[in-house]
């Protein structure tokens, strides 16, 4: 099936008592046991596993060719499970331009259990050179957050390979619609399905999707279901039921950013703009190698700097001054202010999240206040 049709059927299971059309929630956290104590409905307790969970889990390891899928309550949860399922002592190589809360997460929750080293990603070599002993993990997210840098999925593959290594990649900027890592040779992708997978802002969630069902997999499902950091199941619900039109959303979004980026790009008040569908993009012949499509966010600079970043978001009338991504409406974000004094961003960046609004609406808010 096309991505469009598994989008709207992998992940329904109709009711076989009243024939819903549309799957139903199961909020009842426990289920009954036959009469030798086993599990007729394959159903225990919640926390192990939910009808909803199982569906959510089933369309999205649908999308992105995987063999698995689990669900956690946040993206956060869904990448510290990866870490979790390490042995001590284990060195994980990251990129340096990395989603600040996983960044923090292992600086603060992993600093003495774990090792990392956090590098330039679009460097191939220094990936290389920074393997050691220890290392079991290689986690790259691409295109970054917030500088839109990629890295070569299939060449750190490769890599990953030669060494025997677990290789995992935070696909959340991309979504199964824009990128395929399994498919390039990753061995675990990751997406906070708060983002585009749900695609309204009104959920958090987080996901793993595996290409084999091996040992360190069934570490992770041990971690999910001992752990017990599972979305509820109407959060299950409403994420699956978004997925519904992700492959239309996101269409719309990759068009609305593109056509955003070229109007930036062009504008006499910004320094640059970061977004794979540039020319100007210093991966961009990357970005059309391994991308389906260039995605829904960009982030630019302006060359007025700090001040007049801020300016601008609180002078906006359509875009959101707020953090997350992925909605249908469009957010923007002063992403020095929220990473800390330890981030690399620029003070001068704006990241936007391009939503879904007509596009000229969008430019007009923009001309309005640069």
């Amino acid at each position: 099936m096309k991505i469009e049709t598994i989008a709207i059927h992998s992940g329904n299971q109709m009711d076989n008592t009243t024939k819903a059309a549309i799957q139903p929630i199961t909020l009842s956290t426990t289920f009954e046991r036959g009469e030798s104590g086993d599990y007729p409905g394959g159903y225990i307790y919640s926390r192990a596993d939910n009808p909803n969970r199982k569906s959510l889990e089933k369309v999205v390891a649908a999308l992105e060719n995987g063999a698995d899928a689990c669900a956690f309550a946040t993206g956060n949860a869904a990448g510290m499970s990866v870490f979790q399922a390490l042995a001590p002592g284990s060195h994980i190589i990251c990129p340096d331009d990395m989603y600040h809360g996983l960044r923090n997460q292992l600086k603060m929750l992993f600093n003495g259990v774990l090792t990392f080293d956090f590098i330039d990603f679009t460097n191939i070599e220094l990936i290389f050179q920074t393997i050691k002993r220890e290392t079991k993990l290689i986690w790259a997210e691409t295109p970054s957050n917030p500088l839109l840098k990629l890295c070569d999925i299939a060449a750190i593959a490769h890599i990953a390979k030669e060494h025997q290594l677990i290789f995992a990649v935070d696909n959340t900027f991309a979504s199964p619609c824009c990128q395929q890592p399994l498919s390039l040779g990753a061995d675990i992708v990751m997406h906070s399905t708060t983002k585009y997978l749900n695609g309204h802002s009104d959920v958090t969630g987080g996901i793993l999707i595996t290409k084999e069902n091996n040992e360190f997999w069934q570490n992770i499902k041990n971690v999910q279901s001992f752990g017990g950091a599972v979305p509820s199941p109407f959060d299950c619900y409403l994420i699956t039921r978004g997925i519904k039109t992700l492959p239309y959303r996101m269409r719309g979004h990759v068009a609305n950013a593109q056509a955003l980026a070229n109007y930036l790009e062009n504008h006499p008040a910004v320094e640059a703009v970061y977004y794979p569908g540039l020319a100007s993009h210093p991966q961009h012949e990357l970005a059309k190698k391994q991308m389906l499509a260039y995605g829904g966010m960009l982030s630019f600079l302006l060359k007025d700097g700090e001040e007049k970043a801020r300016q601008v978001i609180n002078d906006l009338k359509i875009f959101t001054q707020a953090t997350s991504l992925g909605g249908v409406e469009s957010l923007i974000e002063h992403r020095y202010s929220v990473e800390g004094p330890d981030t690399k961003t620029p003070k001068n960046l704006l990241r936007v999240s391009v939503g879904l609004e007509h596009i000229d609406d969008l430019i007009a808010d923009l001309e309005g206040v640069l």
